[in-house]
């Protein structure tokens, strides 16, 4: 597969610019990104860099006073993302608490999920209460537990009795989501990813973390949802704000009645058009979570 690399400058540069342009810049086609000390360098897909959408995201980028140009050539044809996989990252603790039905009472019982690259597990687990553990060998693909809005999503699943559940993970990256909400119980996991990379990583990852006989991946957008006959009890997406805003019809048609919607991906001035788009379709709200500039909605079924 042929990639652009794009190389943006900003001026002035800050770790909040660089991370609302990755966000956004995903309406333009592309995947991944690397910091740079100017910018970012960011890659795409050839056929499909949308230069138009990208000139618009640039022209009516939300951070004042900010400069941002770009210069857009062919990236080399190798795993332009291989020294942060040789690298790895350093173990994420999650820590939830689930509400657990033992005979007449309910109890709630704390959880601690680590996620792993496998090489760099601290070397005593009951050190963080770990009942949970999940490894992550990411190849070109978005979700590690590093970044917050993944973090946030798995805290939801922590704290949510997910036995027997079907779960839809739209967009899957490294498959981190499905893979936790089928080791926390589901009966299964449907996915799909637009990227074929992140396609083959989910594929890998539910291997390695013995799973794969309970997930499913599916190469494709959301368009993909159309042909399907089937619900899900939770959905989960973790995609940014135009994306969900236009693919919010689709996922709420594969949710059971009651079923449970775990959005993230975006900021906090995104989050009022994203509830009133789930809202015009019978969802209700049931809680916001925050890690620094990023948001999670968890939405619920209108129980008709």
């Amino acid at each position: 597969m042929k990639y652009f690399e794009v190389e943006f400058t900003l001026t002035p540069c800050s770790q909040v610019a660089q991370d609302l342009l990755s966000a956004l810049a995903g309406e333009a086609g592309f995947e991944t990104f690397e910091e740079t000390a100017t910018g970012l360098l960011g890659y795409v897909q050839q056929s499909l860099l949308d230069e138009a959408a990208l000139k618009q995201t640039i022209d009516g980028f939300p951070l004042e006073n900010i400069s941002i140009t770009y210069k857009v050539r062919e990236a080399e044809d190798r795993d332009w993302n291989e020294q942060w996989e040789q690298e790895g990252f350093e173990p994420i603790v999650i820590r939830g608490e689930r509400k657990e039905v033992r005979g007449e009472k309910e109890e709630v019982r704390d959880i601690t999920l680590v996620i792993h690259d496998g090489r760099h597990l601290p070397n005593d687990l009951s050190t963080v209460n770990c009942q949970l553990s999940i490894e992550i060998d990411a190849h070109l693909a978005f979700g590690t537990g590093t970044h917050e809005t993944t973090q946030m999503i798995c805290e939801a699943l922590l704290d949510m009795n997910l036995k027997g559940k079907r779960v839809l993970d739209c967009g899957c990256g490294t498959g981190i989501l499905g893979i936790c909400a089928l080791k926390l119980g589901a009966e299964r996991c449907l996915a799909y990813d637009i990227d074929e990379w992140s396609v083959d990583n989910t594929r890998h990852n539910a291997v390695i973390n013995q799973v794969d006989d309970w997930l499913t991946v599916l190469h494709g957008d959301s368009s993909l949802l159309d042909t399907m006959n089937d619900s899900f009890d939770v959905v989960v997406a973790n995609i940014n704000r135009n994306i969900l805003l236009q693919d919010m019809k689709r996922i709420v048609s594969m949710m059971t009645p009651q079923g449970i919607l775990i959005l993230s991906g975006f900021y906090e001035e995104d989050c009022a058009l994203l509830i009133e788009k789930a809202q015009s379709f019978g969802l209700r709200l049931l809680q916001s979570k925050k890690k620094e500039e990023w948001r999670c909605l968890i939405f619920e079924g209108s129980h008709s």
